[in-house]
């Protein structure tokens, strides 16, 4: 049975709170927020735990095998390095830190603990996801030439980081897992409309070896909700929509067949042919994501097994976005 603190009980962190408290192999002993108010929600809730204001009373408590970290992102390489060093496993909402160099400090510190490190990034974890993750690993797409994605919506607007910081270590992550190729190169563009040094949309495109490429669109002013991330490949192109009820992927036979040994531009171009066929929508068995994301973080606490998204992939994403935010 792991045991489990967790600080930060605001918009997400509640919903962390529902999935662990549901787990078989787990219990939540105590809960910390600064106000007052949602504390006392918590206690209707779930009157057995413990609560405080206080995340050293809850870091330092004897009672707790691990911390979940559900704060704005200013906070988190705090709180994730007081738990690491109180001896603590730490489950960490995106991103991780706010530079590469705190990012590396938790990696090693959990590295030199033996403490299992991991972080929020719940796509990793979302069934449409790794079907298509699976697809490209069996080569069913072919060569993945490049993805984009868009997440925007309107609102949730925040104060402490901007709208690229909130929306796109989800995708990051994601275009890390489908290239399996280091980044050579990020550039990125941004306007703050609401609050000024607060960018409220931003467009980045993240280049990786051998020109492969993926270009993110991340705002919460925007009139639609939108969560989609295209994927194109030399054989068939994939498309996941995650506002979609129920078909959430959609795989399209689209590409262009290339006749190799053309000598001249002539000759290659009247040895290109356009490919249009299919579209198959799969049947994906749909579990909560976020659920699956805390199971998988109590298991890599029982086992002592390196979690899927850990230190050196919140690491990675962490110094993506660092090189966007100087872009």
């Amino acid at each position: 049975m792991v045991r489990i603190g967790q600080i930060g009980i605001g918009y997400w962190g509640k919903n962390l709170l529902r999935n662990f408290a549901s787990l078989q192999g787990c219990r939540v002993n105590m809960v910390c927020d600064r106000q007052s108010a949602v504390l006392s929600e918590v206690r209707q809730l779930y009157p057995e735990l413990a609560v405080t204001e206080s995340y050293r009373e809850l870091i330092e408590s004897a009672d707790l095998d691990a911390v979940v970290i559900a704060t704005e992102t200013p906070l988190h390489f705090e709180l994730a390095l007081a738990a690491l060093k109180a001896g603590k496993h730490v489950f960490v909402e995106k991103p991780m830190a706010r530079t590469s160099e705190e990012a590396a400090i938790l990696r090693e510190e959990a590295e030199e603990r033996d403490l299992r490190l991991m972080v929020g990034h719940l796509l990793m974890y979302h069934p449409a996801f790794i079907y298509v993750r699976n697809l490209i690993e069996n080569g069913d797409l072919g060569d993945v030439y490049y993805l984009y994605s868009v997440r925007v919506n309107l609102g949730i607007i925040r104060q402490n980081e901007n709208a690229f910081e909130s929306l796109a270590p989800h995708d990051i992550s994601i275009a890390l897992e489908f290239l399996q190729r280091p980044p050579v190169a990020v550039t990125a563009q941004g306007q703050a409309y609401l609050q000024p040094g607060v960018e409220d949309v931003a467009f980045a495109t993240i280049f990786f070896e051998d020109g492969k490429m993926a270009h993110l669109h991340t705002s919460w002013l925007d009139p639609h909700k939108v969560r989609k991330v295209t994927v194109v490949g030399s054989r068939r192109m994939a498309v996941i929509d995650d506002v979609e009820g129920t078909e959430k992927v959609r795989l399209y036979d689209k590409g262009v067949d290339v006749r190799p040994g053309q000598a001249t531009y002539v000759d290659f171009a009247s040895a290109m042919t356009i490919r249009s066929g299919d579209i198959h929508i799969p049947k994906i068995d749909m579990q909560e994501p976020l659920l699956k994301e805390c199971e998988h973080f109590v298991e890599s606490v029982l086992s002592g097994k390196t979690p899927r998204s850990d230190g050196d992939n919140g690491y990675a994403v962490v110094r993506i976005m660092e090189a966007a935010q100087t872009s």
